[in-house]
């Protein structure tokens, strides 16, 4: 005798043909994952860049707040709550931060090449004494010890593993330096072969 269950459902397929018109559980982790990765771009952007994108206040302060946090693990816990808020926007609100943050990444490539070679610079300073003698050379209105006791700070920091505060200081100087050599010029922050990178 033939099972009546075999074969036959009972059931129309068009029955649940709606349920699936809602984005399923692995795209809508996909869109979580979009902005999680959003929010954590804007944490590692500079603050005053943070201050002027469009978007909610309560989101702008998650990721201020986020920024300010040095612990990993209450880092780790600010970055997630940066996502959730991220979350709660529209897809317009999305799209203004997404244009702010491409507008950035389009600076241009000059400013990317320019960047890269203080980069070098810096790592020139740290292995090669010849580097601060050019630097002072070009540049005699720097603090020499200044920049000995920060290099000699930069090496330490190196060698122990240590957060690279002195390493940040030095770029710092060389990124005044080149604004005061670039006016209202192009980018001549190339010496040391920046346009070589840009490609």
């Amino acid at each position: 005798m033939p099972n009546p269950n075999r074969g036959a459902c009972g059931f129309q397929s068009s029955e649940f043909e709606q349920e699936y018109e809602r984005p399923s559980k692995s795209e809508l982790k996909r869109q979580m994952t979009v902005l999680q990765k959003l929010g954590e771009e804007l944490v590692n952007e500079a603050r005053d860049r943070v201050k002027r994108v469009p978007m909610p206040e309560d989101v702008r302060d998650a990721i201020l707040e986020c920024q300010l946090i040095k612990d990993h693990e209450g880092r780790r816990r600010q970055l997630q709550y940066v996502g959730k808020k991220m979350r709660t926007l529209d897809e317009e609100e999305v799209a203004a931060i997404q244009r702010t943050i491409d507008s950035w990444k389009g600076l241009s490539k000059a400013d990317t090449a320019a960047m890269h070679a203080m980069e070098r610079r810096r790592d020139k300073l740290l292995t090669d004494d010849k580097a601060l003698t050019v630097l002072l050379s070009e540049n005699p209105e720097l603090d020499v010890q200044h920049l000995r006791t920060l290099i000699r700070n930069a090496r330490k920091e190196q060698a122990e593993n240590k957060p690279p505060k002195a390493y940040r200081e030095i770029f710092q100087i060389l990124k005044q330096v080149a604004k005061k050599h670039n006016g209202g010029k192009d980018d001549d922050a190339d010496e040391d072969g920046a346009e070589a990178d840009e490609e």
